[in-house]
């Protein structure tokens, strides 16, 4: 039996905007009340438009970006209460990889000094640091003689395993990954995607995965979350959402994978207008301006992220 590792209850994060002087105070609501738990072992995939809080909400797990309100409770313990210097003894079991290595890495430094750094920071002694080194690049798939060699004379794929040998190299429990095949090839995505399958494995690891491609978040997790406009609108086992998507939003994104077979008949769901302004959002459900099944209570009452069959989703279609 799994149990679980870390609980995101209501989770906001709001970011205030230069107003002038006779202007009212506003303020971005770029995560609205996020909650999802994860358990040892498990991957959530957290999908949506660009700009729709995926990345922040992250980053707020992290305390990367101090959470405006909420929970983040890991392993029974509230991590927005502990202060600063208790954080560093926290960030050792949850470590993050970003979407372009190469601007979370300093260029000045070797594989070895970027791999090693979250060794010194954490006080590992001397004696051990080469020997977790070794170990970590052989994980990876890197090799000993590409230590001392610099990250600009490796290959996107190259950057992306220092990466994740940085942030593995701990052993921590959990690992936030930040679209970490966004930028890469598809044939060095599916590298990456069985290696960090891998090292879940070995090392028994538990990730959330931050990802716009649904075609990626199938291949790896295990439960998805689907945002728009700071909210969580569905969350479900892989195999139900991908099998019966239920929220009006939902549909239109598995609508848009590429079908694998060309004889498949595919419905097409193209949703109309933009993607509103978290500064400016529309009142009630934040969807309604796009849904095609959008009524008067959609308009003015926003949905709560109701049970339904074994999932959650927030949509006035499944409430009474």
């Amino acid at each position: 039996m799994t149990s679980k590792l870390l609980e995101v209850k209501g989770l906001h994060k709001s970011f205030p905007l230069k107003n002038s002087l006779f202007q009212q105070k506003r303020f971005v609501h770029a995560v609205n009340g996020v909650t999802l738990e994860l358990n040892e072992g498990e991957t959530i995939g957290i999908v949506g438009e660009s700009g729709c809080g995926k990345s922040t909400t992250g980053r707020c797990i992290l305390r990367l970006i101090e959470p405006t309100s909420g929970e983040i409770i890991f392993q029974g313990k509230d991590i927005t209460k502990i202060r600063k210097q208790e954080m560093k003894r926290f960030r050792r079991d949850i470590q993050m990889v970003f979407q372009n290595p190469m601007d979370s890495m300093n260029p000045k430094l070797t594989v070895a000094e970027i791999i090693t750094e979250p060794l010194i920071a954490h006080s590992i002694p001397k004696e051990h640091r080469y020997r977790i080194l070794k170990e970590t690049m052989e994980l990876v798939g890197l090799s000993e003689s590409q230590l001392n060699r610099y990250p600009h004379e490796f290959s996107g794929g190259q950057r992306q395993r220092i990466g994740i040998a940085r942030a593995i190299t701990l052993r921590p429990k959990i690992v936030i990954l930040d679209e970490p095949v966004s930028a890469l090839d598809v044939s060095v995505q599916s590298q990456i995607l069985n290696l960090l399958q891998d090292l879940q494995e070995e090392l028994g690891l538990s990730y959330i995965f931050i990802s716009h491609d649904l075609g990626v978040v199938e291949h790896i997790a295990h439960k998805v979350g689907v945002m728009y406009l700071g909210e969580l609108v569905e969350f479900a086992d892989k195999d139900q959402l991908f099998t019966e998507p239920l929220h009006p939003y939902t549909k239109a994104l598995i609508s848009a994978i590429p079908k694998s077979d060309p004889d498949e008949v595919k419905e097409r769901i193209i949703l109309q207008g933009e993607l509103p302004s978290p500064a400016n959002p529309p009142a009630g459900c934040k969807f309604h301006p796009r849904c095609a099944h959008a009524n008067e209570t959609c308009m003015s009452l926003n949905p709560i992220l109701t049970d339904v069959n074994g999932r959650k989703v927030a949509c006035h279609l499944y409430q009474e």
